[in-house]
């Protein structure tokens, strides 16, 4: 029996599944493409680089996001224990300083005595068992070519994009109004209050920008012929499903109060702290494939942001998912291949804790079959094993990508309604599936 494991791909999924692996005593193989091969979204060479937003969503237990978050700490997650090292403040949001953060996994990952760290592009899947692929939605052409002969089914894809970050000195404070919605965290926000005529004109703005259609990351798909993810929505494409959708989702002025004018805002658009000294700031709910000069014509036009400099502009790329209900076990291991497990974004979790979650089970599964144990399901009654049965589920059709939701958990949907209320019943539930995933826990690894 090997006492090896290999992974690859060092994102979220591949670095947890690595570090749980190598916390068990077994060493690990660990494989990643950059900086021998980038990709049109990563910026660096560190582990677990956030290429989208900074944000890994809502804490609060009666957010299902906030759940899952937990369940990974009780786990002792490594991408939790960087995440809350490197926060950055953002309201209810835990939110943090990528490149810190990215910093922080890749000292961990590179420095641990039973992890050989490979700069490498693996273009064939290995033979040697027990191996995690966890190459993520930017997946190389060569390895992707590998998988789809390997399980026999051509790759499901959506186009995915992500938002412009900004200088903080070049944004008008005197405009911009600090504050979160409902007060959910302070001033940890900076707000763009819109009125009713110049939230119009940028709806227009937006609708008549030229965008790209396609690029190398696409390759040979264009843009318009992919899905975009619904939970992560292009503001072009969310424009063209009504002009009042904005404001009613990222735009949406509820909750908000702005103390330089007495008139209440039409519409907000919201900034987020993206480093920990506030140097940068990225938009909320701004992600776009608009072109470049489109991106700074539009933007400029509004209020506060006339000089905006920006660190990034926002852009597109291609998400490669497989059809994880026809290839795969609720324990994410590959049906026709014992000992080959799949992981992150790859199978088709979407999020940064999703994935997450997708390389602790992995990962602790890996751990399993290394000693020759049978591998484990988590009860649906906590958030990762309901994420891990909705994706393994044989009979599901038209496979695309999901979020954690409560919706994905039976227990919860069996339950009738609490007299205190939604979020009251939300809060119940969730405590008592975070006991249930610490006694899982506790029965996996005190073997």
């Amino acid at each position: 029996m090997n006492k090896k494991a290999t992974i690859i791909g060092a994102g979220l999924a591949g670095s947890e599944a690595a570090w749980q692996i190598a916390e068990a005593g077994f060493e690990v193989d660990l494989y990643e493409m950059r900086p021998e091969k980038n990709t049109k979204a990563h910026k660096s060479a560190h582990c677990a680089e956030l290429v989208c937003s900074n944000s890994f969503r809502g804490v609060a237990l009666s957010n299902a996001v906030g759940l899952l978050k937990q369940e990974l700490k009780l786990w002792n997650s490594l991408i939790m224990q960087a995440a809350v090292a490197c926060e950055v403040p953002a309201g209810g949001c835990l939110a943090v300083d990528r490149l810190t953060f990215a910093k922080y996994v890749d000292d961990k990952i590179r420095n641990h005595k039973n992890i050989n760290f490979i700069e490498k592009e693996l273009c064939e899947i290995p033979e040697e068992l027990p191996l995690v692929i966890a190459s993520g939605p930017l997946t190389s052409r060569s390895l992707a070519d590998a998988i789809i002969k390997l399980t026999g089914q051509n790759q499901l894809a959506f186009f995915d994009a992500i938002s412009p970050i900004i200088f903080n000195d070049s944004i008008n404070h005197n405009i911009c109004f600090r504050q979160s919605r409902y007060d959910k965290g302070g001033d940890d926000y900076l707000n763009i209050p819109l009125n009713k005529e110049q939230y119009y004109k940028f709806i227009t703005d937006v609708r008549d920008a030229e965008k790209y259609t396609g690029n190398e990351d696409v390759e040979q798909d264009r843009l318009e012929e992919l899905k975009p993810f619904e939970g992560c929505m292009p503001i072009e494409d969310m424009v063209e499903r009504g002009d009042e959708v904005a404001r009613f989702g990222p735009l949406k002025p509820v909750g908000l109060t702005n103390p330089n004018s007495d008139e209440k805002p039409y519409a907000v658009m919201q900034l987020r702290q993206d480093d920990k000294d506030g140097q940068t700031w990225s938009l909320v709910g701004m992600q776009t494939r608009m072109k470049r000069h489109e991106q700074d014509r539009i933007l400029k036009s509004l209020p506060g942001l006339e000089k905006a400099e920006f660190v990034r502009y926002g852009s597109v790329h291609r998400n490669t998912f497989i059809n994880s209900p026809k290839l795969l076990n609720a324990t994410l291991e590959f049906r026709q291949k014992p000992g080959l497990f799949f992981a992150g974004q790859i199978t088709g979790t979407e999020g940064y804790v999703e994935s997450t979650a997708g390389g602790m089970l992995a990962g602790m599964n890996t751990i399993r079959h290394l000693k020759e144990l049978p591998l484990t399901t988590l009860p649906t009654s906590t958030a990762m094993g309901a994420l891990f049965n909705y994706i393994s589920e044989p009979s599901r059709e038209d496979f695309q990508p999901m979020n954690i939701s409560f919706g994905l958990i039976p227990e919860y949907l069996s339950l009738g309604k609490d007299k205190e209320g939604k979020r009251a019943k939300r809060e119940k539930f969730s405590t008592r599936a975070m006991e249930i995933s610490k006694d899982n826990h506790n029965k996996i690894v005190n073997i």
